[in-house]
């Protein structure tokens, strides 16, 4: 049975997780709210259950690799992984885009679960996917946190999140924020908190 969302917000909240104001979000696209994944899996008691939410949902889909995007979804996958005792990787960025590195692999024909924090756009975990067709493995399915799309993502695979949530998005162009003149915050691992 899934956490209540209710619930997940109220952990979110006590841990200062759920921040309000204006954001630059990692997709370019500027937020009146910002899930800051980190400051509620700094918890072991909350890294514990939600990641034990994901890590229930595949236990029977054969999982033998899980892998996250660096930086945020690294603290997740390692935890799922372990949850599911099988190897754990991760993908960062170079030059602007995901690759492994460190020696990490996805062997042929392996079951592949990919792990992250936060998804909007599911700009990251696109790659991810990605890294696991080039190496000809099989994607097991896409567990997340947070689903800022509120469901519509669809990484053509099964998939999983703790919350589903429609935050509220906008192009800076449009922004209602910016045109108040409201100063805009990038938080996050590629930002500035």
């Amino acid at each position: 049975m899934k956490l209540p969302k209710e619930q997940v917000l109220d952990i979110f909240r006590e841990t200062k997780a759920l921040l309000e104001g204006h954001f630059r979000l990692t997709s370019g696209l500027h937020s009146p709210q910002y899930f800051q994944c980190a400051r509620v899996l700094q918890y072991p008691k909350y890294l514990h259950l939600f990641c034990g939410e994901i890590a229930k949902h595949f236990e029977y889909a054969d999982v033998e690799l899980v892998i996250s995007p660096a930086i945020g979804g690294v603290v997740v996958g390692t935890e799922v992984g372990r949850m599911l005792q099988v190897r754990t990787i991760f993908a960062e960025r170079q030059d602007g885009k995901m690759e492994l590195r460190r020696g990490f692999e996805i062997h042929p024909g392996e079951r592949v679960l990919v792990v992250e924090d936060v998804v909007t756009t599911g700009g990251s975990v696109f790659e991810i996917v990605d890294l696991v067709k080039k190496a000809d493995a099989r994607l097991a399915g896409v567990g997340y946190i947070v689903d800022r799309s509120n469901g519509k993502i669809s990484f053509d695979a099964k998939h999983f999140s703790v919350l589903q949530m429609d935050v509220v998005t906008h192009k800076p162009e449009e922004c209602p924020l910016c045109k108040e003149g409201i100063p805009v915050v990038k938080p996050g691992s590629r930002g500035n908190s």
